[in-house]
């Protein structure tokens, strides 16, 4: 047998083997007859490279080391999801679901695993790119880590579309997790604290030989890609499972919600027996079709709901009460708790919100308090012991005064927080307009981070972010850390922001109530920063979406002779201003005013139809209504959604017929 026979038969062979154990959990041969095939295959892969294979089974082992991991956009945008806590909230779901909807509706019910989100890419079978969530507009690259979990196909069986998404979390079985605990504390090190943290930590591991000693495993739940010949979500479990992924078999087709919640309270009883965390259940509409009439919200899809189990609460003692200062001035109080362990992390410090928090729940100091996570990612306090309190303590007075800068603090009628007015020179302002300048959905800026951003403003180099400009290798060498190659890191990083888009020089500012969306259209709307500069408040709300709230913001930010000052700077040091000539040449107003809902599949992918629309000044809407202008309608499209546009008059075009309106 030739040479590339022998190679490529052990490596089928290997594959199925690794299938056959990681994924269906049925070895046909000993853990030590698969390693000799391996062994036969890595020696014969070294003796002739001419046959390499990115995708080997010998590449499992890791070896490949990541000093940098690299910035992906996501092709289908990874949302999150809605959350309900018990029946009633189910069933206003299905209540909403049923008025967009027409005909019976089924759902799909899979177990919400806890671990980390991971975003996987194939062509033609092959595995070539794993993203984390990251933001859910973009993540970062972890190929090789994820290359080293076993369960994680590296070449695809059966009918597979030629290029495709699948999603999934990477998870670490309460087994494995134990049996590495076991292994740090006989090594005198710190156990790792729970599972979900661990395998998120893991895909940042830059050698990924180390990533392989973990034992990791990856349930894929969801496929994504332009065209699709599946019809339902339970369909295409069944489809990823044939193609060789490790799908969960406890999902299941529930006909009404009434299998639904059984299926819920199945799992909340039974969810401790499972090999690996679990803290609810995700609930699907069925129909694909069904799922792109709903549509989505801004943050989440409105055809699927996370039900969540009853958060674990924990008993401890509020040892005291501090306050944090954010980067727009608002006052947030925490408590500062005595340890305790909750849903398997030693919980210190939880929320209290606000001062109407403080006086609702009437917390005091000393107090012995319920703490629960409850979906939260910080810890909140629920509740107050009053048996256990000090009959002597006294109610909580809220701070009158700043607690960085003594500033005398405001609260605005119709506010929950109380703010410190001293932006100027309040510290955590001013390293936090900072850091949030140069964060990853600002202005991106490699080589500096928040620890960094402290020390400049600490060591008296920067006071706002246009000073970041003036910086150079000789002053940052002397900071804690910084090396001769770290600092030509920060200062390139710095120029190289000079080619982030406005939109994103707009959100990076940190005007208040101006996040990515609102920055984006009022950058579009206004073009330069000029003329956003020079903008009334009734010029400001007549941009769509933009509400008196946000208008009044803009106006009272650019009023601000310091914060003109700041982006006059930004303009000389070269950061874009304005909309780029070339995106302006490819913007046109032959939309403008004009309402448009996308349904069904097209020659085009349908970000490049989305995008077509605003660039030529019209408006995605996700439902049809009496403001809707025109419908672009599809293959496919959902007949509820046709029956509305033809009761409501709307037009319904096609693709063609949208091409040609632009041209």
């Amino acid at each position: 047998m030739k040479i590339a026979d022998q190679i490529q038969q052990l490596r089928e062979e290997l594959r199925q083997h690794n299938y056959q154990y990681y994924t269906l959990d049925a070895p046909t041969i000993s853990d030590y007859e698969f390693d000799q095939k391996l062994k036969a295959l890595q020696a014969l892969e070294e003796a002739h490279p001419e046959f390499e294979d990115p995708n080997s089974p010998t590449k499992r082992v890791g070896g490949t080391v990541t000093k940098n991991f690299n910035t992906v956009t996501h092709t289908f945008r990874m949302y999150s999801l809605d959350n309900s806590y018990s029946k009633d909230d189910l069933e206003d779901w299905e209540k909403r679901i049923k008025k967009r909807v027409e005909g019976p509706v089924e759902y799909t019910c899979e177990l919400k695993y806890d671990g980390a989100s991971i975003n996987l890419t194939y062509e033609k079978g092959q595995l070539v790119r794993a993203v984390t969530r990251g933001d859910g507009v973009q993540g970062d690259e972890v190929t090789a880590n994820v290359k080293t979990i076993n369960s994680v196909p590296l070449h695809l069986q059966g009918d597979f579309p030629e290029t495709f998404e699948i999603r999934g979390e990477i998870v670490l079985p309460f087994e494995g997790f134990t049996q590495m605990n076991a292994a740090r504390v006989e090594a005198g090190e710190e156990p790792y604290r729970n599972p979900r943290n661990t395998a998120s930590g893991s895909l940042k591991l830059q050698d990924s030989a180390e990533v392989a000693k973990r034992p990791l495993d990856c349930l894929l739940y969801s496929i994504k890609a332009e065209k699709l010949t599946i019809a339902t979500q339970f369909e295409s479990l069944e489809k990823a499972r044939s193609w060789g992924f490790k799908v969960p078999k406890e999902a299941k087709l529930a006909k009404n919600m009434e299998e639904v919640l059984a299926f819920v309270t199945y799992w909340d009883q039974h969810r401790h027996d499972l090999p690996y965390e679990t803290d609810g259940v995700v609930i699907k509409v069925n129909s694909l079709q069904q799922q792109e009439e709903l549509g989505y919200t801004s943050k989440a899809p409105r055809w699927a709901m996370a039900y969540k189990f009853k958060a674990e609460q924990a008993r401890t003692q509020l040892e005291a009460i501090t306050y944090q200062v954010g980067r727009t001035g608002a006052i947030t109080p925490v408590a500062n708790l005595a340890p305790v362990t909750l849903a398997g992390t030693v919980v210190k410090r939880a929320s209290l919100h606000n001062a109407d928090q403080i006086a609702k729940l009437d917390v005091r100091e000393g107090d012995t308090v319920f703490v629960e996570k409850g979906g939260e990612i910080i810890p909140k306090i629920v509740g107050v012991d009053f048996q256990e309190r000090d009959p002597e303590s006294s109610p909580t007075a809220y701070i009158e005064t700043c607690p960085e800068c003594g500033t005398a603090l405001v609260r605005a009628e119709g506010e929950a927080l109380h703010y410190c007015p001293n932006a100027a020179s309040c510290p955590p302002q001013v390293v936090g307009r900072i850091q949030h300048y140069i964060s990853r959905k600002a202005m991106d800026i490699e080589g500096l981070g928040s620890e960094t951003v402290t020390l400049l403003v600490t060591h008296q180099l920067i006071e706002n972010y246009a000073d970041l400009y003036t910086l150079t290798v000789e002053q940052v060498l002397p900071l804690e850390r910084m090396a001769e190659k770290s600092a030509n890191n920060l200062i390139e990083g710095i120029e190289a922001s000079k080619k982030i888009p406005f939109e994103r020089v707009l959100f990076a500012l940190g005007i208040r109530y101006v996040g990515e969306t609102v920055a984006k259209k009022l950058a579009k709307h206004f073009k330069t920063i000029e003329a956003l500069m020079g903008a009334s408040e009734a010029q400001l709300v007549a941009v769509d979406e933009i509400g008196d709230r946000i208008a009044a913001s803009v106006v009272a930010f650019f009023a601000s002779e310091e914060h003109r000052e700041i982006v006059n700077r930004l303009k000389t040091y070269g950061v874009q201003l304005a909309i780029s000539e070339e995106k302006l040449a490819n913007q046109t107003d032959l939309l403008q005013g004009k309402t448009f809902v996308v349904s069904g599949v097209f020659e085009m992918p349908r970000n490049t139809l989305k995008k077509l629309i605003e660039d030529n000044g019209g408006k995605v809407s996700g439902s049809i209504s009496g403001k809707t202008s025109y419908v672009v309608a599809g293959e496919n499209m959902g007949p509820s959604k046709k029956a509305k546009a033809e009761n409501l008059g709307i037009p319904v075009i096609s693709e063609d017929d949208f091409m040609q309106m632009i041209r």
